[in-house]
């Protein structure tokens, strides 16, 4: 990981002020992507695979992937230096830092994919009220969240607490692949990651909703009973058969 030039690591307890990631923060575009485009966060990225999948299609954004694991991390960094990729970053910390390493307006938007839905502890959950404040010190005023999840409960989670706030709704399915032609659901179908292949190969549904976040000082946390998603995921070594 440290012999890639797009790869930024900082443990938490390395996270202070004289840190040189942590001295990035309202940066990114003057020191690593030199140039102004709008830049995305996939949080729990994993491999990469959306971050580095949407930087192929989209080259007029720039694209960072954030995860604490780094032996996934790596798979993705490396293709994006064998790609050539110069609007791809990864970085390696814990999401309940990003305010360390973003200035207030630097990104535009989040892509949450995949993630685990944390259904024991709300403060947990990466589109909880909890995370939407951090969110919001971050992105810009109106800047874009990107749920894409196989979770039953955490979309219906997300879903009560979008309505409860009132957040403007751009997107939302519960069957992504089912759903009309909308252009609003081209860029969600445009990627599969690996475990969305576990999903839709177990005869499960994909499900998408895409919210803007307005600059708020406080939101709300719904306080509904859902009914807990009774599955788990294949381990990391599970091939699916797109992987053959």
């Amino acid at each position: 990981m440290e012999t890639f030039a797009n790869v930024f690591q900082c443990a938490a307890r390395e996270a202070s002020a004289d840190n040189p990631v942590v001295q990035m923060r309202g940066k990114w575009h003057e020191q690593h992507f030199r140039n102004d485009h709008p830049i995305v966060l996939e949080l729990g990225c994993g491999r990469g695979e959306y971050t580095v999948g949407l930087a192929q299609r989209y080259p007029e954004k720039n694209f960072i992937g954030i995860d604490i694991k780094g032996a996934r991390m790596w798979a993705g960094a490396k293709q994006a230096v064998q790609a050539g990729l110069p609007n791809v970053a990864f970085l390696r910390t814990n999401i309940e830092l990003l305010e360390q390493f973003f200035a207030a307006g630097e990104v535009d938007e989040i892509w949450i994919t995949f993630c685990d839905p944390q259904m024991k502890k709300a403060t947990k959950r990466l589109t909880s009220s909890w995370f939407m404040a951090r969110y919001s010190h971050l992105l810009r005023d109106g800047g874009l969240i990107h749920l894409k999840t196989d979770s039953p409960f955490l979309y219906v989670y997300t879903r009560e607490l979008v309505r409860l706030n009132g957040f403007p709704v751009l997107a939302d399915t519960d069957n992504l692949y089912a759903a009309d032609d909308a252009p609003e659901y081209n860029e969600a179908r445009a990627l599969r990651t690996h475990y969305e292949h576990q999903w839709l190969e177990r005869g499960m549904t994909i499900k998408y909703l895409c919210w803007s976040l307005p600059q708020r000082e406080a939101y709300e946390e719904p306080d509904i009973e859902i009914e807990k998603d009774n599955y788990r995921s294949y381990g990391r070594n599970y091939v699916s058969k797109s992987d053959n």
